[in-house]
């Protein structure tokens, strides 16, 4: 063997290839033990093609590796540009598909672990070990071989009895053990534990958690292998800013030490750590070659190697490391193909052991045996078809129909090819299911995944065959566990891509396969998950709501909470994927079904959020029913929900504002269709508990009766909306929990309630002003909170109403209503009621600013003087000697709080008064005089 010298070449150069001269070298350390020696059992099945000899020979390939520029060497990660979104895409499947493995291969049984790395500090062997300082290359190398010659197996730690949670532990500590070992320039010790590591991929002691044993181990493997190829990629980089000269230099380092690695792995004895540690760090042939031939070449070569591994199992998941490896540096899927031709051959095997394990299942069972297989083969079938045309998967599956138990490769196929290359062969897929009898693979599984796959492409043609065909074979099964698990995906191809007669149908088997020994009480989730599955696709769900199975496979669902969790998804589909309005009685009935089972549901024990939910829910049902011109069907319905829907008040508020809206709607100006709304609204509101609802909606009716001429049904609502005051609580919950107060809430509303009450007439049975006075005694009653002036604020508001009552023409009305203006003519004996009442009022002011006083709130107190104050002047008679004094006190009291408001209040009253003076000068004289008595009063304060 010999060495090349170093040759130096320009970097930004036309380059003339010259041939180095050859000189000889000292023999590489590791030639006698990996070639020469006889006693290696390896060796000659290494002698003359061992790949590093032909590295060595080949010139061409050192004359081009001498060359590469550094841009070249940072673009050696990927061999193809072209091919780099695939790998990137390979990578992240196996990402995603090891957290899979980890969480779908546990055990319970105690495992068992072999290292010389995880002893106490201290020892001899134990992780503090360092490696000698040795000043010559020669004696490091020396060192190195004595370090790799040293390792027996009387310094191993035999961790026995672990949990599986101890067991991963273990890996990490061996994982952070391997980083430090190499970051400490303790190379050879990083690689004993990686050696360690992949010896005990040998061991299947715990059948059911080799595949986690795989995953956790090969993380070191990777680990190990990056390590190696990054510390051979900065040598081949060099330093930053470093001459030509001396970087051609460090790539030839860079390749020796690339040679030497590949050296130290080749002297391991047993062939799976050899092998598993060859593939961890086989992205640093690039550092040897830039040919892909060759690269496949090796790829070859260690796929005919693996054939040495007996157990079929440690074999297809070292195949599955090769290929994972193998996939990101090629493009090539002649080594995976070759791959698969050796499983195909060791494929009878698999069965052989599938049959002792039927003899002996406290072992494992022959299911569970073969999904061991499923991540391995799954991959490379991956891989395969990632790097493949159409004609190599055809081969593949052709393969596969003449293997005997051929259920555990079909179906790695059918979760690995795409789902259009399982569309197009479907019916041949199909027909192999059918005719498979795979110990430990059940025909609901294969049916299964084919069903999954066809949802995402489905076959193009003879689809109503295919569909007859298959479901045929899931008809046959007797088991109703086998039967679900195997028609749950279907549901999802039968919605999607067949008419509504077949998901009928579907719905029709399920009801009576499941109600066989009452089979549904086990299968509550998957029942659901397949109804969900044909809403979610099903072309209208209007369709599917008149579908004459549909209610009897709801009755399927006998408890509770989950009878209630599937009407409440039928309510959530069709709220988002119905037309904008019905009108189809069998679609009304199944929606008032539906509804009538929530609505049954809530008691006293059900959470505001859920009765909230549900009301929700049956309002958008309402809303979406539509009668058009008919309105007397449209309140029959409305009659027939209220009494479907007693449970809710949501509910009932909805019906009532519904109602409402069709009198609006009235265009035949029916009276007796109006009153028949507004009785339907008077009946309904007392059934609804929240107080502060009934009171909104007996307002919102008395509007409406008002507007449309209904004069005793409006009286009878505003009455009984007023009678609610005093049941009114004094504090409400909002959204976060905390109590708040409704007094602010209740000014609003009696606001409200005295601008509609303007153009009320009143009632000759009940006098005049018969709802003001019921409202001042209900004010005076109710109990409001100690530091609130509400109750002031509404006398204010009672005030101004009564001086528009005073007027002699009211500044609105409502068309056809005869309002107080109209029918007293500005009597003169109203007139005195309304003068009466006012000091009622005024005197109940005065108490209220009195008592602010007493509780020493004196802004508030000279705020509330200064409204009175406003009002007198605007509507009292000034003539009236006391009347200006009561005017000049309130003023006097305001400027007392002076110190505690704001100083522009007063002035900006003030100013109010002489505009108001200036208003009125021309059009009464008398009343002009009296105001500005009171401003130079006002002026002299």
């Amino acid at each position: 063997f010999t060495f090349f010298p170093r040759v130096c070449l320009p970097r930004c150069y036309e380059v003339q290839r010259t041939f180095p001269t050859f000189q000889t070298a000292i023999n590489h350390p590791l030639k006698q033990q990996t070639v020469e020696k006889d006693s290696n059992p390896l060796s000659s099945a290494l002698e003359g093609t061992d790949p590093l000899s032909q590295f060595a020979r080949q010139e061409e390939e050192r004359d081009e590796a001498i060359n590469l520029s550094v841009e070249e060497f940072g673009q050696r990660s990927k061999i193809n540009d072209g091919d780099a979104p695939e790998q990137k895409h390979n990578s992240l499947q196996w990402s995603a598909r090891r957290l899979g493995i980890l969480n779908r291969f546990t055990t319970n049984e105690k495992l068992s672990l072999s290292t010389s790395f995880l002893v106490l500090s201290g020892s001899s062997d134990g992780v503090n070990e360092n490696i000698k300082m040795q000043t010559l290359v020669a004696d490091k190398t020396k060192y190195r071989l004595e370090q790799l010659d040293n390792f027996d197996d009387g310094s191993m730690c035999h961790m026995m009895g672990l949990t599986q949670q101890e067991y991963i532990q273990r890996f990490e500590q061996l994982k952070q053990e391997l980083n430090q070992s190499w970051h400490s320039d303790q190379r050879v010790k990083a690689l004993k534990i990686a050696i360690q590591c992949a010896k005990m991929l040998a061991d299947t002691t715990v059948l059911q958690f080799y595949p986690s044993q795989y995953v956790l181990i090969t993380d070191i493997l990777d680990v190990f292998g990056k390590l190696v190829y990054d510390r051979l990629r900065t040598k081949a980089l060099g330093s930053p800013g470093s001459s030509a000269v001396p970087m051609e230099g460090e790539r030839e380092t860079a390749r020796e030490t690339c040679q030497n690695w590949f050296y130290k792995i080749a002297s391991i004895r047993e062939l799976i750590p050899r092998l598993y540690l060859e593939i961890s760090i086989f992205k640093c042939y690039e550092f040897l070659t830039s040919h892909r031939e060759e690269c496949d070449k090796q790829l070859l070569r260690m796929t005919h190697q693996l054939r040495g591994i007996a157990d079929p199992l440690v074999a297809s998941y070292a195949r599955c490391y090769l290929v994972r490896m193998g996939v990101l540096l090629t493009p090539s899927n002649a080594y995976i193909r070759e791959n698969f031709k050796d499983v195909f051959y060791i494929y009878p095997q698999i069965f052989r052991l599938v049959a002792r394990f039927n003899l002996h299942p406290e072992i494992i069972t022959a299911s569970s045996y073969l999904q061991l297989y499923a991540p391995a083969f799954d991959y490379m079938l991956l891989c395969l078809a990632l790097k493949s045309k159409q004609q190599c998967t055809s081969d593949i599956l052709n393969e596969c129909k003449e293997l005997k138990h051929n259920g555990a490769m079909l179906l790695s196929i059918l979760n690995s090819f795409n789902s259009k290359f399982i569309a197009l062969n479907a019916m041949d897929i199909i027909n192999m299911i059918n005719t498979s009898e795979t110990p430990g693979i059940t025909k609901s599984l294969l049916l299964r995944s084919l069903g999954t796959c066809v949802c995402k492409c489905a076959p193009l043609q003879e689809r109503v065959a295919f569909l007859k065909l298959a479901f045929k074979n899931i008809n046959k099964q007797t088991d109703p566990n086998e039967y679900i698990y195997s028609v749950e995906p279907w549901a999802t191809f039968v919605s999607q891509y067949c008419g509504i007669h077949e998901v009928n149908s579907l719905l029709g088997e399920l009801n009576a396969r499941m109600c066989l020994g009452n089979a549904y009480e086990k299968y509550y989730s998957q029942l659901h998950n397949i109804l969900t599955r044909i809403m979610q696709n099903c072309r209208s769900i209007e369709l599917l709501l008149v579908q004459p199975n549909l209610l009897p496979y709801l009755d399927l669902f006998h408890k509770d909470s989950i009878r209630i969790e599937v009407c409440k998804s039928i309510l959530s589909f069709y709220k988002l994927n119905s037309e904008e309005y019905t009108c189809d009685a069998v679609v009304t009935n199944a929606l008032m079904y539906i509804g009538k089972i929530l609505n049954d549901s809530v008691n006293a024990l059900t959470v505001d959020d859920e009765r909230r939910q549900i009301s929700q829910l049956i309002n958008v049902f309402i809303h979406k029913v539509q009668f058009g011109r008919d309105l007397e069907q449209q309140l029959s319905f409305y009659v027939e929900a209220r009494g479907t829907f007693s449970n809710l008040d949501a509910v009932y508020g909805t019906l009532v504002q519904a109602a409402c809206k069709l009198v609006t709607q009235n265009r035949s100006r029916s009276m007796g269709f109006v009153k028949a709304c507004l009785a339907f609204c008077f009946i309904t509101i007392p059934s609804i508990e929240a107080v502060q609802q009934q009171m909104d909606l007996y307002l919102l009716c008395g509007q409406m009766a008002l507007r449309h001429l209904c004069l005793g049904q409006a009286d009878a609502c505003f009455e009984a909306a007023l009678q609610l005051i005093n049941d009114l609580p004094a504090a409400t919950l909002d959204f976060k929990g905390k109590s708040r107060s409704l007094d602010q809430y209740l000014v609003s509303y009696l606001c409200n309630m005295l601008a509609t009450l303007i153009v009320v007439p009143d009632s000759p049975e009940q006098g005049a002003l018969y709802f003001l006075r019921l409202l001042l005694d209900v004010v005076d009653r109710h109990t409001f909170k100690t530091d609130t002036s509400a109750r002031i604020h509404i006398y204010l508001q009672a005030l101004d109403m009564l001086y528009v009552q005073s007027q002699e023409q009211f500044p609105y009305h409502i068309q056809g209503v005869v309002s107080n203006d109209e029918l007293y003519g500005h009597d003169p004996k109203f007139l005195v009621e309304v003068n009466n009442m006012c000091a009622q009022v005024v005197d109940s002011i005065i108490v209220q600013v009195k008592a602010l006083g007493l509780a020493k709130q004196s802004r508030a107190q000279a705020q509330y003087s200064l409204e009175l104050f406003l009002r007198i002047v605007r509507y009292a008679d000034l003539e009236k000697e006391n009347v200006v004094q009561l005017a000049l006190k309130l003023w006097f009291l305001a400027n007392k709080a002076q110190p505690h408001m704001d100083p522009n209040v007063l002035l900006h009253t003030m100013s109010s008064v002489e505009i108001f003076y200036k208003q009125v000068k021309e059009a009464s004289p008398k009343q002009a005089q009296s105001i500005a008595k009171l401003i130079l009063h006002m002026r002299k304060s």
